[in-house]
């Protein structure tokens, strides 16, 4: 018979080998979902892997690495602080639609005013807004004590109300002939996130997403913020003797989170989605959660993982296209990158041992 026996200590193996058996069996079963749905497994995986890279068009696809990886990317460095240090912030998503809607509407109030200072005050809105939203779940948890993973989970949900709301209402465009969503903002050079190198998917969002990976590896490892940010983590108790005030470290790690995932928002909006819509968001919030995790909370694996998601994502799109699977086929398959993860993370902890049979 076999049991799981408590490690004495992390095994170091499994630590970093667990993401790779985890996309492994993501791709076996992936490719049992795919069999079973009709299409050819080997097909539809090297599609998804292969192709956005090394195809004919992969010049196109190459790009787009960069485009989807630098949402997740960012929010999934804010989310990471957090989750190293306890705290258990699920409503990214909601705080990426704030941020959007906040940098959007500074960015349309100067409509059609031309100036070099717009953008970053859009950004520093959108940066604000996500901070605001994110301060809800932190403020009812230091004071009342709350659950943030409810609080902050249902309040994507009012975001996305408030979403439509603007949508159909305050950020409407009044020029659209009736149609839900605002200006484009690509046709408003002043408020638009243009690429920095034609047709390299370089933009300040990518920018912003490669400054917040080296900022967080100084501060977890080079501050003291950091430090307290790791101890409250791994030893709660010890963490409390050693001058952690966890009140204060939810509202930093929260307030954090949602700044960053506020201004992966706003990049968005300004630059590949364009305007604010009912559907704007896309579960980059949800996903960058898988991408956090997968990256082990560390940031440079947080930029490899992100890096893969969004291979996912395009490679799913081009999947969809090709293929005729169906997007919640694609949606299925990255859900199933978490499961194993979490799933195979268990031998990090523990180990698998034979033990003799009972006899009666």
């Amino acid at each position: 018979m076999l049991k799981l026996e408590k490690r004495p200590e992390p095994s170091t193996l499994w630590t970093y080998l667990t993401p790779l058996v985890a996309v492994l069996a993501t791709m076996l079963a992936g490719g049992a979902l795919f069999a079973f749905l009709g299409k050819d497994p080997v097909l539809a995986i090297r599609t998804i892997f292969w192709d956005p890279l090394f195809s004919e068009f992969a010049y196109y696809y190459r790009p787009q690495l960069l485009v989807k990886g630098a949402p997740l990317v960012l929010i999934a460095i804010g989310l990471s602080l957090g989750f190293r240090a306890g705290i258990w912030n699920i409503g990214a998503e909601g705080q990426y639609i704030i941020g959007a809607l906040a940098g959007a509407g500074v960015g349309l109030a100067f409509y059609p005013h031309e100036a070099w200072y717009i953008f970053p005050l859009m950004v520093l809105a959108g940066a604000l807004g996500g901070c605001a939203w994110a301060m809800i779940p932190a403020i009812l948890k230091v004071r009342f004590g709350t659950n943030e993973i409810l609080v902050s989970l249902m309040l994507v949900y009012v975001a996305e109300r408030l979403l439509a709301s603007m949508s159909l209402g305050l950020l409407k465009n009044p020029e659209g002939m009736g149609f839900p969503g605002s200006r484009n903002l690509q046709n408003y050079p002043s408020a638009h996130n243009a690429e920095l190198i034609a047709g390299s998917g370089m933009h300040w969002g990518v920018v912003a997403a490669f400054i917040a990976v080296i900022a967080a590896h100084v501060l977890l490892n080079r501050h003291i913020l950091g430090y307290h940010i790791r101890l409250a983590g791994q030893a709660p108790r010890a963490a409390r003797f050693a001058g952690v005030t966890p009140a204060r470290l939810i509202l930093v790690c929260l307030g954090t989170a949602g700044a960053l995932a506020g201004m992966a928002g706003l990049f968005e909006v300004s630059g590949p989605a364009g305007q604010v819509s009912i559907d704007f968001n896309v579960g980059y919030g949800f996903t960058a959660i898988i991408v956090a995790f997968l990256g082990r909370l560390h940031p440079v694996g947080i930029l490899l993982a992100g890096a893969l998601m969004a291979l996912t994502y395009i490679g799913g799109e081009i999947a969809q296209s090709q293929l005729g699977l169906p997007s919640a086929a694609i949606q299925l398959f990255q859900g199933m990158l978490l499961f194993f993860l979490l799933a195979i993370d268990v031998l990090t902890n523990y180990r698998l041992v034979r033990t003799a049979r009972e006899v009666a």
